[in-house]
């Protein structure tokens, strides 16, 4: 996962995967075939661990506003301290390889649905909290949300100044006023 992550599927040769993960050639392609479904593997491996843990907060029961903001600024903590400027496989994969990979690009929209999800949910609670007025569509505020964090991803992997970045983040949030 980490070396995709770096790379990317395309710029990550048999070489360099069999190098990183420390096994042979015939290890690599008894356990996962080809470099294929060791990519697949890495993918629903970073949604169960990355995405995983960065949604934690937003699926929580008490989820919500606040959630929604601490995520956006959490992402920014992480994207200007990342000095490789991997950003996120998720977003990096979609950029790569869903205009001509299909079977990718479903499972990529699988993932960012599922990010969408999460803010939908704490969208609700917060609606129902009153933090948020009745004039809000909820579905189109969490593809919103989920458009602006893609884009907050790409945008830090090529200036990940925290001020720019910040203030991204401060305007798209205030469509939750």
């Amino acid at each position: 996962m980490e070396t995709f992550w770096c790379y990317g599927y395309e710029g990550t040769s048999i070489q360099v995967l069999v190098k990183n993960m420390g096994i042979n050639r015939g290890s690599l392609y008894d356990t996962f075939g080809d470099k294929r479904a060791l990519f697949q593997s890495a993918i629903a491996h970073y949604d169960q661990t990355v995405v995983k843990d960065a949604i934690a907060r937003l699926e929580a029961p008490d989820a919500s506003k606040s959630a929604i903001i601490d995520h956006f600024y959490t992402l920014i903590d992480r994207a200007v301290t990342d000095v490789q400027r991997r950003g996120c496989l998720i977003t990096n994969t979609a950029v790569e390889l869903c205009p001509h990979d299909p079977d990718t690009a479903t499972r990529i929209a699988t993932n960012l649905k599922r990010i969408e999800q999460a803010f939908y949910q704490a969208l609700v609670r917060a609606k129902e909290k009153g933090e948020l007025s009745d004039k809000h569509d909820l579905n189109a505020l969490a593809n919103f949300l989920t458009c602006t964090l893609q884009g907050l991803r790409v945008t830090s992997k090529v200036n990940p100044d925290r001020e720019v970045l910040r203030r991204i983040a401060q305007v798209a949030l205030s469509v939750l006023d």
